[in-house]
């Protein structure tokens, strides 16, 4: 082939990339404060045929006030009464019309390439994108990578994995983009199911309708501050109690899929995923009496716990290192146990000395 014939059939191609229509929906309750960041990243993104969408979720902060300021740059949805994440969620995507979708929520922001470059990675069998986020405080200062890089994506066919224990190595809501096509097979999700971790079911489902593909690249921000559903740190057995539960909606919701499309989840799948272990572990140690899963002990999780981080795709160093917590978590007297816990579990809860070792090991095992 000629390089004129080279040159011709790149350009076609790259036309054929401008052409894709991209859908970003932003969901916000309560966010005023950070929305416009978030609604001006939207809508400086450098590939044509995007649109911006921002559902509130019946806010009483302001924000209906800076969505309507925008006027026809973007599409408002203003849902008369709160319905939660994945309300709000359904509600975006009705109004959608994009080939590509992203939900982007309000106290994070996308870069202005970060479209683009999902655009021109996209496949024709690629249900769901994923790519890591700069960690960044109030003030929008870079603490970290989320999530850290020592951590290996997932890619290609994940359903085994989904299959064998229920959760794959993904993201959180503004690090996911979808196929309109996987969407319109899920959704809309349950809303009351789903009140808060919507993105938890789409990441779970999407899958079962195609590749999952991924960049190293960190394209937005993931915003930390003190109102975070996902942190609530003072609350550790209350947030390891809603993990939990959460994990259990989920599976339920990839076990009905699964069916649809003539699958069948392998049994005690739950027990062979680190992630919901050590959730599960906090909420037994901490406040046993309200923990949601009877004849639950610690040295079964525990050894279940072990087991399983020997099995992930993670440096042997970063295996061993996980399998000993938990064994540690499990033997430990529960006063002790319950300091491990919260030290791996809630960064700033740990002593200065042991922050220091955290970040050494960190650096050995990456």
């Amino acid at each position: 082939m000629s390089n004129r014939s080279k040159k011709r059939g790149s350009e076609r191609g790259q036309a054929l990339l401008d052409q894709t229509s991209v859908s970003i929906i932003i969901t916000n309750y309560n966010y005023s404060r950070f929305l416009r960041r978030c609604i001006d990243s939207a809508l400086a993104q450098d590939h044509p045929h995007t649109e911006v969408i921002v559902v509130d979720d019946a806010s009483s902060d302001g924000s209906p006030d800076i969505i309507r300021s925008y006027g026809d740059r973007i599409r408002a949805c203003l849902r008369p009464a709160n319905g939660g994440h994945a309300a709000a969620f359904n509600t975006g995507f009705a109004a959608s019309a994009g080939d590509i979708v992203f939900f982007l929520d309000a106290d994070d922001y996308l870069y202005p390439t970060a479209v683009s470059e999902v655009v021109n990675a996209w496949d024709a069998s690629t249900a769901q994108f994923q790519f890591r986020l700069h960690l960044v405080d109030q003030r929008e200062k870079v603490m970290d990578i989320f999530p850290p890089p020592e951590q290996p994506f997932d890619t290609g066919d994940v359903t085994p994995k989904l299959f064998h224990r229920g959760r794959y190595q993904t993201t959180v809501t503004s690090g996911l983009a979808f196929a309109r096509s996987a969407l319109e097979a899920v959704m809309p999700m349950p809303e009351g199911k789903f009140r808060q971790g919507a993105d938890g079911y789409l990441a779970t489902v999407a899958p079962l309708h195609g590749q999952v593909q991924a960049t190293d690249d960190c394209l937005g921000a993931y915003r930390m501050h003190g109102s975070n559903h996902s942190l609530f740190a003072e609350k550790l057995a209350e947030r390891a109690r809603w993990r939990v539960q959460h994990d259990f909606r989920r599976l339920e919701a990839l076990s009905a899929e699964a069916a649809a499309t003539g699958s069948q989840l392998q049994p005690g799948i739950a027990l062979r995923d680190p992630t919901h272990l050590e959730e599960r572990l906090a909420s037994l140690c901490i406040e046993e009496t309200r923990h949601p899963v009877r004849n639950d002990s610690r040295l079964r999780l525990a050894t279940a716990g072990a087991t399983a981080s020997l099995a992930m795709n993670y440096s042997i160093r970063r295996r061993a290192v996980e399998a000993i917590w938990f064994l540690a978590v499990g033997v430990l007297p529960r006063q002790l146990a319950t300091s491990v816990l919260s030290w791996k579990l809630v960064a700033s809860s740990r002593p200065a000395f042991l922050s220091l070792l955290s970040k050494t090991v960190r650096r050995a095992m990456g």
